[in-house]
């Protein structure tokens, strides 16, 4: 591998010069790559070289541009059979996101700088701080699709990885931890809603409070799945946002939650007038089919909080329900899982929490609801701890 100066007359009669970098890659094939200055040269030089010996180094003209390269990873996620709501995501953060700003820029030239400009454009252009972290995690994973395939040296998302961390941090801080009539139904409101909740949408909202089931397990809770002799149901599958059935999120998804007596018995009643389909889904559409989330939320969720009482000021200056998706039920059965059993929860073991929520980790289950288990500090017990120790 050896570095030389070229000097040549361009067509003004200027006298240019640069510096060529010729060397022979792992295939054996002679490759030259110019540079204006001889410490750019050097630099490549001595990167390239360890690369070779590394067997993974890629010529500039063996790259390609970043939106060939994204077609290649979406058809390969494709055909890995990944989740049609996550090929769908990643396929609008190509098109949408990736290529109006990078589509033609070639692999090898993306750094450091370039990524830094990109997430500026991105903010620039109206996407949200959120938006903007989610494109960046895309975008790393097409580099190491296209790293796998030959396509480029480094994932120079790699190299932000530092510091989207330190902005990750930054947006819990702001964000917050959640809380109790916030983002969290009171034992009040769920009284209401209880209360409140009628016809078709009564057993649902019920089995989504007492059973904590995401709204995707709860569209594709089939009857098989639950043994009301028992009392408990389990869950196998479920329904995406497009209406296709599937397995849980996760292995851990696959788990079995115990059932209330009120809940037992609401299902039994239900059964003897749910429409029939064939997928045999406990709570289908009026015509036996999958129920889609938008009439979830629009005809049972929120008509159920207002008539309840569970309401906020909207926009508008007239009441809204308080809350806007299924998920606030699901935090309730977490918040309900954990609270001691004198305070009228559960009282759960953080392991038993994440089994009955079906995280994939207990590190998510403390990092969502952590502070909501019972410190053991409190004054009373520290009282009693006190005289303990000194009588």
């Amino acid at each position: 591998m050896s570095i030389r100066k070229r000097r040549w007359i361009n067509g003004s009669g200027n006298e240019k010069e640069a510096w060529v970098v010729d060397y022979v890659d792992a295939k054996g094939k002679r490759r030259l790559k110019t540079f204006g200055r001889k410490k750019d040269a050097d630099a490549f030089r001595d990167q390239a070289g360890v690369e070779i010996r590394q067997g993974i180094h890629v010529a500039d003209s063996q790259s390609v541009k970043l939106s060939v390269a994204g077609e290649l990873w979406i058809r390969g996620t494709e055909e890995d059979g990944l989740e049609r709501a996550s090929v769908a995501a990643y396929r609008s953060h190509l098109d949408l996101h990736m290529k109006p700003f990078l589509g033609n820029e070639r692999l090898s030239d993306l750094n450091v700088p370039a990524l830094r400009s990109f997430e500026d454009m991105l903010r620039d252009n109206g996407r949200s701080p959120a938006m903007v972290r989610r494109v960046m995690v895309s975008l790393g994973t097409l580099l190491a699709d296209a790293q796998e395939r030959g396509l480029v040296t480094r994932n120079v998302v790699r190299d932000l990885r530092g510091r989207r961390r330190r902005g990750e941090r930054l947006d819990k801080r702001h964000k917050g931890k959640l809380k109790v009539g916030v983002d969290i139904p009171t034992r009040d409101e769920i009284r209401a809603i209880v209360q409140a909740a009628a016809g078709r949408w009564r057993p649902l909202l019920l089995t989504a409070i007492f059973t904590g089931l995401r709204a995707s397990e709860l569209r594709g809770l089939r009857w098989e799945d639950v043994d009301l002799d028992r009392r408990d149901l389990s869950v196998r599958q479920r329904a995406d946002r497009f209406n296709a059935i599937g397995k849980p999120k996760s292995v851990s998804g696959e788990r079995s939650v115990p059932l209330p007596p009120m809940i037992v018995n609401t299902l039994r009643e239900w059964k003897l007038r749910c429409p029939r389909g064939q997928l045999d889904l406990v709570f289908p559409n009026g015509s036996g089919n999958i129920e889609g989330l938008s009439n979830i939320i629009r005809r049972g969720l929120i008509p159920t909080q207002i008539a309840a009482g569970v309401t906020t000021v909207g926009a508008d200056g007239n009441k809204a329900a308080k809350y806007t998706g299924m998920h606030a039920l699901r935090h309730f059965y977490a918040s309900w899982s954990i609270n001691r059993q004198q305070d009228g929860g559960l009282g759960l073991p953080p392991k038993m929490v994440q089994e009955r929520m079906g995280h994939s980790t207990i590190v998510l289950t403390m990092d969502r609801y952590g502070h909501l288990f019972p410190r053991g500090d409190d004054a009373e017990e520290m009282a009693a701890a006190e005289r303990a120790l000194l009588s």
